[in-house]
């Protein structure tokens, strides 16, 4: 079995050099850059399953990163970001990461948010189904979306989120239950909801007609969200994709 690939971007040496030997004791293969346009470069050329990325960069800095990659890839994002900025924590959800890390961090902690991560990208061929809701199709053994019989462009994260609230219509999931399902965190871990309340913004932007008046996506008042329930819909055996 071929090792998962990493590509860990930092201008600081000393930060990649330590998370390359860590992440290599644990058994990844781990590919590194030193700033925005060599992470470009390898993330093309390695086609890695997941990046970590710093925010903080010469040349081209970790936002503008995650916005070009963002537009090709969908691979998983963690992001690096400096103790206490909110801001940029919420910036980089917002242009498509999957996570973060606040430095300064260790690297077990890093490790651990990396094995969720990709934990939850691996398809359980177990739970494959085609969910049919109105004009949207969810097909969770391919790991794709249709809208419309155009194939809507989701990240991993996204497409989990998706996936654990349309496979449980009508069930309400607290912030912290998403987090642990999705995310891997544990429910005591104390965590940053708003990494849920980001990618669900992206969803319904992404799937409702209007986001700002959800049809599919809802909220459930003092617990968190749910997909609205629905009558299961015949679907084709190949639905008609268009990019």
């Amino acid at each position: 079995m071929d090792k998962e690939k990493i590509l860990v971007v930092d201008d600081e040496a000393s930060i990649r050099q330590i998370v390359e030997t860590r992440l290599k004791l644990a058994g990844y293969e781990v590919i590194t850059a030193a700033d925005g346009v060599e992470a470009l470069e390898k993330a093309a050329a390695h086609n890695p399953d997941l990046i970590v990325l710093d925010i903080m960069m010469p040349k081209i800095d970790g936002f503008e990163v995650c916005r070009e990659l963002r537009k090709n890839m969908m691979t998983p994002i963690i992001m690096l970001t400096a103790k206490g900025d909110i801001t940029d924590r919420i910036a980089a959800l917002e242009l498509g990461a999957d996570d973060y890390v606040v430095k300064p961090f260790s690297p077990r902690e890093l490790e651990a948010r990396i094995k969720a991560v990709l934990r939850r990208t691996h398809t359980d061929v177990t739970k494959q189904a085609i969910i049919k809701v109105d004009k949207l199709v969810i097909d969770t053994g391919k790991r794709q979306v249709l809208k419309d019989a155009k194939k809507v462009k989701l990240t991993e994260m996204e497409f989990n989120l998706l996936e654990l609230l349309a496979t449980n219509p009508g069930r309400a999931y607290s912030r912290s239950e998403i987090l642990h399902q999705v995310w891997g965190y544990r429910l005591s871990q104390y965590s940053d909801t708003r990494v849920v309340d980001v990618h669900i913004s992206r969803l319904r932007s992404k799937l409702e007609d209007d986001p700002s008046s959800p049809e599919l996506i809802l909220t459930a008042r003092g617990t968190g969200y749910m997909f609205a329930s629905y009558t299961p819909q015949p679907v084709e055996a190949t639905p008609t994709t268009q990019q």
